[in-house]
Formats: structure tokens, sequence, C-alpha cells
């Protein structure tokens, strides 16, 4: 019993990996942010113009090998709907060419706030306006004064928090080879 044991964890053992990939360090001038690498999710906007919300697989010789899944509701036989995956597309893309990465989410959503502060300002604005082409009398120029002003501070609140690190001066990308990924 013990010698088959033995054997059991020798093979287990020769078949598994301490780190079967390299990373990706996200740095705020000499400060490490972000860790990326095999087995984490990555939310960026490439030099392409192309956003991808994907599954690190690997990293390999500074590029990055991703999986993204498409997932979407779908109807059972029951009525039901379920979320299932209806496909996935792989992509492959050198470090250099991510343009930025999606910030990590903590605390208070402030984008939220501004798009509901932007809709709700724009659609109070547009009734204000059409109280003013129907009837003159009913109109209230504070209203319409304060509509304006909740459109505006949305506007400005949605342009001022970004949710996105542009790499460039500031922020930057480097490769770290940590396996001799090749196989003999």
């Amino acid at each position: 019993m013990s010698r088959i044991l033995i054997i059991l964890i020798l093979l287990i053992g020769y078949e598994s990996f301490g780190q079967s990939s390299d990373v990706i360090l996200l740095k705020k001038r000499k400060q490490t942010l972000i860790r990326y690498y095999a087995g984490s999710d990555i939310t960026m906007i490439t030099t392409n113009g192309v956003s991808l919300n994907a599954y690190i697989t690997h990293i390999n010789d500074d590029t990055l090998f991703l999986k993204q899944f498409v997932v979407r509701q779908t109807p059972t036989m029951m009525g039901v709907f379920v979320l299932d995956t209806l496909t996935t597309y792989n992509y492959q893309y050198h470090y250099n060419q991510i343009k930025s990465i999606a910030k990590p989410s903590r605390g208070f959503d402030l984008s939220a706030s501004a798009g509901s502060l932007l809709g709700g300002g724009a659609i109070l604005t547009l009734a204000g306006g059409v109280v003013y082409l129907v009837d003159r009398e009913k109109f209230s120029p504070a209203l319409m004064g304060a509509s304006v002003s909740l459109t505006a501070i949305g506007y400005v609140l949605s342009k001022a928090n970004s949710n996105n690190i542009t790499i460039g001066k500031k922020y930057s990308l480097e490769y770290l080879k940590i396996a001799d990924n090749k196989k003999q």
C-alpha cells in the first residue's frame, strides 16, 4: 500500500508545474500596481482600437495569449433563460500593443452616477422644452436651469472619471520572463 502511494505522489509531482507562465506588470512610475499572469482576466484596449475582456491562457515571449468567451442568455426547452457560452475566440497580442487597461473597481462607482445625472438631466431638459412649447404659463425657468445644470454636471463627471489607465507617461507595462517555456 505504501509503495503505491509513494509511486502516485512521485508521478503527480513529476507532472505538476510551479510557475508555467511569464508575468506582465502594470507599473505607475516604479511601483507595481497589477500583475497579469496565466489564469487572470484582463480588460484592455489595443493600439488598433480593439476592446477586449478576456482570460489570459498563458504569456510567452512577450505575447499574451487570450481567450474571450461570448456568454449570452439562451432559452431552455422549459422556457427558462440560462447563461450559456456560445463561442470562444482566441487572440494573441504583444504586450506593447496594449493602449489602455481598465482600472480595477474599488468602492463607489462615480461613472454610474455620472450616467444617471446626464440621462436624468437630459430627460428633464427635454420635458421642460415640451412644457415651454405647449403651455408657457406653466413653464418654470428655475426647473429648466436646474435640469441643464444636472446634465452639465453629469457630462463633466463622465469625462473626468475615466475607467481606463492609458499606457504612456505615468503608466508602463513590463514583461518578466519567469520560466523557460521551451520544451526539450
